[in-house]
């Protein structure tokens, strides 16, 4: 039997998953602008899509030219999270997706673990990962490095090359690149397609063609 070239889908949570980026532009730009520095949302779309809280949180500070006390998201949290119990759902197609695979899946995001969990429980996409999820809590550094990345294959018992990684953001897709794995760009999103094309890379709209385009892997 011949082996196939994807043993192993890491799937990115937010934008992936869940269909919250939408929601955490609006609250994002709420915050900022409370800080006294406003963002645009096209703004906030580009930098902080997939990014890690070090990349956001530098971006904030630069732009109000000080510093941020250690842990300033916190107190911003209860209306990410009120916004998340209203409105969250699943990203149209992915339950079609993930039931279309036949190889381990796993979770990989730079959200924190409560988050994680929470988020795959207002949707109701526990079930299809059996606790396999990792956090940028559990690495050095967020996407875009590919720390994330690694530490999951690794977790799982899956080589670097024979994993495919799903991602709605930049950040995302270059942390995929960066650790040997081949991504796959979901730009039906916030994220255009031209943000997410690169070597080893295939971009796509309709998270229902997922199982398809895997299968099409041939090395």
């Amino acid at each position: 039997m011949t082996r196939s070239p994807v043993e192993l889908v890491i799937f990115d949570c937010d934008g992936v998953l869940v269909d919250s980026e939408r929601i955490c532009v609006t609250v994002d730009a709420m915050i900022m602008a409370e800080l006294g520095c406003p963002f645009t949302e096209a703004e906030i779309i580009e930098r902080f899509v997939g990014s890690s809280d070090e990349v956001y949180t530098a971006a904030v500070e630069e732009r109000l030219g000080r510093r941020l006390e250690k842990g300033w998201q916190r107190k911003y949290e209860h209306l990410y999270r009120t916004a998340f119990d209203a409105e969250l759902t699943a990203v149209d197609g992915i339950v079609e997706a993930l039931s279309g695979l036949t190889v381990p899946v796993c979770v990989a995001s730079n959200g924190d673990h409560d988050g994680i969990r929470r988020n795959l429980e207002i949707t109701a996409l526990t079930d299809h990962f059996a606790g396999n999820v990792f956090s940028a809590e559990d690495v050095a550094a967020g996407k875009p490095a590919p720390d994330l990345f690694l530490h999951a294959a690794r977790s799982m018992g899956v080589d670097p090359g024979r994993c495919a990684v799903i991602e709605d953001s930049a950040y995302g897709v270059q942390a995929a690149r960066a650790a040997g794995m081949r991504a796959f760009g979901y730009c039906g999103g916030l994220t255009p397609a031209a943000r997410l094309e690169g070597p080893r890379t295939t971009v796509f709209d309709d998270m229902r063609e997922l199982p398809a385009l895997l299968a099409a892997v041939t090395h």
